[in-house]
């Protein structure tokens, strides 16, 4: 009898009993309980981490283009510099930016755990990445729109903002919606390290626990917040097209 008690008082027994009252699918309790806070930190991850991205993202990228060859600005040694280190910041895998920056994560906001401090490795990670985007959409404007700004006397802050950002715009939101939707995916590796999110919820639930349910609903959530960002951007740059 006491052999019997102890088994079904065991820590296995108990998870599985925990499980098996636990349902399955909506009717799981975390899912239930942790869904909705988890998507809403995922939100936050990349929205956050999307708006910083594309403010410094956009100075990056106008700063590669004002000092690159057919920039107002040439300078190439400042160039180079900057390339280079776009280069090294689009090669770095993220998983790995987020372990080697961890430090510098916690120096700035006190803590390397939350969603919040997700925010810092998942804009450094993006910044190069969206810089670049932008360098290559502002070198696709017309460049007989520029030539025709400076015959009319336009200073090169006019020409940056009025003339090349102006007429590049809807490739920029383009090219900002796919780094957003990356930066989607980035938060659910965050999840792995403490990062929270959708990604932490499949991960500690799902895959550790083997609930399978619980890993689709997640993957659904994802594709369903993907599926309204592309459809957003797409909106947005159309409405920018001004041709």
């Amino acid at each position: 009898m006491s052999v019997l008690t102890t088994a079904l008082t065991s820590p296995l027994a108990t998870g599985l009993l925990a499980a098996a009252e636990d349902g399955t699918w909506f009717e799981r309790k975390v899912i239930q309980r942790k869904l909705v806070s988890a998507t809403m930190e995922t939100l936050g991850m990349t929205f956050v981490s999307g708006a910083l991205t594309i403010v410094f993202g956009l100075l990056l990228g106008l700063a590669l283009v004002s000092t690159g060859k057919r920039g107002q600005h040439r300078n190439r040694t400042v160039y180079e510099v900057l390339s280079q280190i776009v280069n090294f910041g689009r090669s770095m895998p993220f998983i790995i930016l987020l372990v080697a920056i961890m430090s510098f994560t916690r120096f700035l906001l006190g803590t390397s755990i939350g969603w919040q401090a997700a925010c810092v490795p998942l804009t450094v990670g993006a910044i190069p990445f969206y810089a670049r985007l932008v360098e290559t959409a502002i070198y696709d404007v017309d460049r007989g729109k520029v030539e025709a700004a400076l015959m009319m006397g336009a200073s090169g802050r006019q020409i940056t903002w009025g003339v090349l950002v102006r007429e590049a715009l809807p490739a920029l939101i383009s090219s900002a919606t796919v780094t957003i939707v990356t930066l989607l995916g980035y938060s659910a590796m965050a999840g792995t390290v403490g990062g929270g999110g959708l990604g932490d919820l499949a991960i500690q639930y799902g895959h550790n626990r083997n609930w399978t349910d619980v890993i689709i609903i997640t993957v659904v959530v994802i594709a369903v917040i993907v599926a309204i960002i592309q459809v957003l951007g797409d909106a947005l740059a159309r409405l920018a097209d001004h041709r």
